[in-house]
């Protein structure tokens, strides 16, 4: 469960890798182009650029490199040239990668153009839980810890979590053990450990929580047809504290922030 510091140095350099595939997206006019363009442009500079493989394509047989959930999709939307992405829309991408045996897990939702107010809220708040989860997380903490800071920010802004879907440990397989719940309570759970490698991916939602999977069996929708968003990042934990192996470059402020709050 615990990775060596030699894995924890390819794991990090999947996570750098992976991190690049996000600034590609990030420098991408995405009004306009289907999530199926997304995915092909993704894949060519993951395999072509990047020498890595998509680790995604082929697992549980889904057939694509990439997640893309728009609205009220709350995960595993099936990437389709018939879905287009249009100003307003709020999408979210699901990436993973490895590279020499090791794998990295990230997403990242998007605000196409004029989104609402409601919906920048939700996505912010949900980037926040996704930062309070893994501002929980150090040696001696535990899994409870994690679940509810997420849980707890999440609430006190009005939106519900989802249950069905969860962080995973991640290493040489895309999913490990443990499983990360996205609510707990403190001090339950397995306590962490230096070592120990994770995904923590909160999925918030406008309004109930309850979810459906599509005729597709892959795409889940919100019950109400509300939106949902959702943010992850590989983390590893450090003997003092966490190492996102996922960082983006547009990101160094938050580790500032936890450094700034201790």
């Amino acid at each position: 469960m615990t990775k060596r510091p030699e894995e924890l140095g390819l794991m990090a350099e999947s996570g750098r890798l992976l991190s690049s595939v996000f600034g590609l997206i990030d420098r991408m006019d995405l009004i306009g182009m289907s999530t199926k363009d997304v995915n092909d442009l993704a894949e060519r500079f993951i395999v072509d650029e990047l020498k890595s493989r998509p680790a995604s394509k082929g697992q549980y047989g889904f057939a694509y490199v990439l997640n893309a959930s728009i609205n009220d999709v709350v995960c595993h939307g099936v990437p389709s040239p018939a879905d287009i992405l249009r100003d307003g829309d709020i999408v979210n991408f699901d990436i993973t990668l490895e590279k020499n045996g090791y794998i990295a897990d990230s997403s990242k939702t998007y605000m196409l153009g004029n989104v609402n107010a409601p919906a920048r809220r939700l996505v912010r708040t949900t980037y926040e839980a996704m930062w309070k989860g893994i501002r929980s997380v150090r040696p001696g903490a535990t899994l409870g810890d994690i679940g509810f800071a997420i849980e707890r920010h999440a609430k006190q802004a009005g939106y519900s979590v989802v249950r069905e879907f969860c962080g995973h440990g991640i290493g040489r397989e895309m999913h490990e053990d443990p499983q990360v719940l996205h609510f707990g309570r403190r001090g339950a759970g397995m306590a962490l450990r230096p070592g120990m490698t994770f995904t923590i991916e909160p999925m918030l939602n406008q309004g109930s929580r309850q979810v459906f999977t599509e005729n597709d069996g892959w795409t889940v929708r919100t019950q109400d047809g509300r939106l949902s968003a959702q943010f992850e990042h590989t983390v590893a934990v450090t003997d003092f504290g966490v190492s996102v192996l996922t960082l983006r470059q547009d990101e160094r402020r938050m580790l500032q922030q936890k450094t700034a709050a201790g």
